[in-house]
């Protein structure tokens, strides 16, 4: 994961979470570290990837995602207790929640952006971004937050919505969304207007918690 290069989705995950959670996650990434230095790191992947490969799929109509979930989970026990309600959050919003309506949908560019952050020896990582093209060809573009906890907040969402508008500056930030796929809800700046502070208390956040690392690491040898 290494906190200094980590994906947006990872990095709002740490910056809100609860203390104790914080600091196990950042403990977390500097044995995931030390294994990499030693070259013990296995390389396990990214645990959601496979689902949002399937939810694409879906919304283009070359899957369905019920079927490819109960697959999945067929496939490894290990997604038996998370696949499932990342399929009932994502339907939730495909299918109830979802506001642009006018097929058909097309597959839009492929995004992904590496951010060097303004004032931090740090990058934060932006990919696996849905993008559709609806009947209009207005691009929707749609960012996965996959954890279950914490929650997606307005805090972090706003967060988040500011750092996707600097790291893909060619996509109108109307257009942008950030997706708690859990519980189905979308973020956008329509319905949580940026207040224009974003930049320093994402600064301050991702500071501390980078200072934090630094002290936990001094735990190891």
């Amino acid at each position: 994961m290494a906190l200094n290069r980590i994906h947006l989705r990872k990095l709002l995950k740490i910056l809100f979470s609860e203390p104790n959670a914080r600091r196990s996650a950042l403990r977390s990434d500097i044995r995931e570290e030390i294994a990499r230095e030693a070259g013990q790191d296995e390389g396990g992947g990214d645990f959601y990837a496979p689902f949002w490969a399937d939810a694409k799929s879906h919304v283009f109509g070359t899957a369905d995602l019920h079927t490819m979930v109960d697959d999945r989970v067929g496939a490894n026990g290990r997604r038996a207790n998370l696949y499932p309600q990342l399929r009932a959050g994502f339907l939730t919003w495909w299918n109830e929640r979802r506001r642009w309506t006018n097929e058909p949908f097309r597959l839009g560019r492929s995004l992904k952006a590496h951010f060097p952050f303004p004032g931090l020896d740090a990058t934060v990582k932006v990919d696996n971004v849905l993008t559709v093209r609806d009947g209009l060809d207005v691009e929707h573009v749609v960012y996965p937050y996959f954890a279950p906890e914490p929650v997606l907040s307005e805090s972090a969402a706003r967060l988040g919505l500011w750092l996707l508008s600097r790291a893909l500056p060619t996509v109108p930030v109307e257009e942008i969304r950030i997706l708690d796929v859990i519980r189905g809800r979308t973020f956008s700046v329509d319905r949580h207007s940026l207040l224009g502070s974003e930049e320093h208390e994402f600064h301050q956040r991702y500071a501390a918690a980078l200072d934090e690392r630094a002290i936990l690491r001094r735990e190891y040898p």
